[in-house]
């Protein structure tokens, strides 16, 4: 194949079509819109989701909800999970997902105090429960705020 022999694949490409060029092009008089009515016109055609003067589906449905713009979304993990880490282990987010302990880190990773720790592990982590501190310290670890 060379560069001079390349081509468009079949039905991907469309050719232009003149409307209202005259009655002999096939599209002539009307060009395709019809005989009159608001869509004959230039300009014509209503807005978007407008029904004829029926009350509009989203207005005829109930408004539900509330959606906050500075909510935060935080994959949590319990203090139990860590144990089963080496003892002196860098615990980070991306070795938490690693070990399919978090399955997304979304804003960030949030340690929470459930269960126990016997290991002195570092944990880097976004936010920590104060229970997860103190079980984490208690353990003789490391908190590290990402």
């Amino acid at each position: 194949m060379k560069l001079h022999e390349l081509q468009a694949t079949e039905g991907s490409r469309q050719d232009h079509f003149r409307k209202g060029r005259g009655l002999g092009s096939g599209n002539g008089k009307t060009a395709g819109k019809g005989h009159k009515g608001q869509n004959a016109r230039s300009g014509g055609g209503v807005r978007l989701g407008f029904e004829g003067g029926q009350l509009p589906l989203f207005r005829a449905l109930p408004k539900r909800g509330f959606k906050n713009v500075n909510h935060v979304d935080y994959a949590t993990i319990n203090v139990s999970a860590l144990a089963r880490f080496k003892e002196g282990t860098v615990v980070t987010p991306a070795l938490l997902k690693e070990e399919g302990l978090i399955k997304k880190e979304y804003s960030g990773v949030k340690v929470l105090g459930g269960g126990k720790l016997d290991k002195a592990l570092t944990v880097q982590a976004h936010k920590f429960s104060k229970s997860a501190e103190e079980a984490i310290s208690k353990a003789g670890g490391k908190i590290e705020v990402i």
